[in-house]
């Protein structure tokens, strides 16, 4: 089993993604900056990795000690997560923080200090998400079982109830990514002959996910537990706070780019082929949302500049609002869309929206990239 090849029309206004790539290619020469990381993204760096660390470091030294500012600590922890997780961890495995790749290997290890698997990452996100973004069968972020996220999905009577236990769960991505997730998509990217691109065999790559999962579990559940002053299951909750906290921030911020009333879903034919190119076809899958948002844009890594980044993937977030400028008029000269929601409750909302008609049979395919972005 491999991973099939989805035909992109390159008929489709080729001269698009060509003129957006030069029109870029010329704001970085007329600026003569770098299109990796600046002064601003390393101290983003240093930031996060100090918001998630130095709660635990204050627990285990006994400068915090006692239970609700314990839990303070687990909830800051759990946004200094998905701080790493958005905006130094994502940039580093797209290869866009530095030129050097060691320092984006480096950088992109970071995720195994969070209890996932840069490897697994990698293929899910970079090879199957970006290149295949909301086509059924393809793209794994709209291919979980626990959710219709595609109206290519078979309809099941649980998903009439997602857009309620939509939000539990997404919360518990964390604790399923740690548990469970990352041994059942190694399984699946080794019949798809997948690890092999990643210089990996099934062994190794199984042995580097039981070293990093045992190592990270004892460093951040059983240390604490031996270490801090409180029962053992008031640390477990802690934990499992934290993991709640980055669950929900992670998922709420990528489901807010793709499953909107506003973005497309597409299928292949027989031949494999969708109707787009694959730049278009970035366009018509993608949101922006809460552009106006300095500090909300800073957090996440630049993240609600999605169309950029699909389109951009190998250039730091950082840069994102001023290509987003680019990107907006050259799709307008050619007739394309430009999905941008104002808020990011905006977005939210429409996800939600979106979220409750798949799941009960009412959504209009018909009727995507239509309506009003709020």
């Amino acid at each position: 089993m491999s991973v099939p090849v989805v035909k992109f029309n390159k008929q489709d206004r080729p001269d698009f993604y060509r003129v957006l790539r030069e029109r870029v290619n010329q704001y970085f020469e007329d600026n003569h900056i770098s299109r990796h990381a600046n002064f601003n993204m390393k101290f983003k760096t240093v930031f996060m990795i100090f918001l998630y660390t130095t709660p635990l470091v204050l627990m285990l030294t006994g400068v915090v000690n006692s239970l609700w500012p314990v839990m303070a600590m687990w909830a800051i922890m759990g946004v200094g997560m998905s701080g790493i997780g958005l905006s130094i961890m994502h940039d580093a495995n797209h290869g866009a923080y530095s030129s050097n790749p060691k320092v984006n290997q480096a950088l992109g290890y970071i995720l195994n200090f969070l209890g996932g698997y840069h490897v697994n990452w990698k293929i899910q996100h970079n090879v199957l998400h970006h290149s295949f973004t909301n086509v059924h069968g393809y793209d794994e972020d709209i291919g979980n079982t626990a959710f219709r996220f595609s109206p290519d999905v078979p309809q099941r009577p649980m998903y009439r109830y997602q857009v309620f236990y939509a939000p539990f769960l997404y919360g518990l991505m964390g604790i399923d990514w740690l548990l469970t997730k990352d041994f059942i998509r190694l399984g699946r990217y080794e019949k798809m002959d997948l690890l092999k691109d990643q210089g990996l065999t099934y062994g190794k790559a199984m042995a580097q996910i039981i070293f990093n999962k045992t190592w990270y579990v004892a460093l951040t559940l059983a240390l604490p537990m031996l270490v801090v002053d409180l029962p053992w299951w008031q640390t477990l909750l802690g934990f499992l706070l934290m993991q709640f906290i980055c669950g929900l921030i992670l998922a709420f911020i990528f489901q807010s780019a793709h499953v909107l009333e506003a973005t497309e879903f597409y299928h292949t034919d027989e031949s494999g082929c969708v109707e787009n190119s694959w730049a278009i076809h970035q366009l018509r899958t993608t949101a922006n949302f809460a552009n106006n948002s300095t500090l909300f844009s800073w957090f996440i890594g630049g993240l609600n500049y999605q169309i950029e980044h699909h389109l951009f993937p190998n250039v730091c977030h950082v840069h994102y609002p001023k290509l987003s400028k680019i990107v907006k008029a050259t799709a307008a000269e050619y007739n394309l869309p430009y999905y941008q929601y104002k808020t990011f409750l905006g977005a939210l909302k429409s996800h939600f929206v979106v979220l409750n008609q798949l799941g009960t049979g009412t959504y209009d395919r018909k009727l995507a990239g239509t309506v009003s972005l709020n």
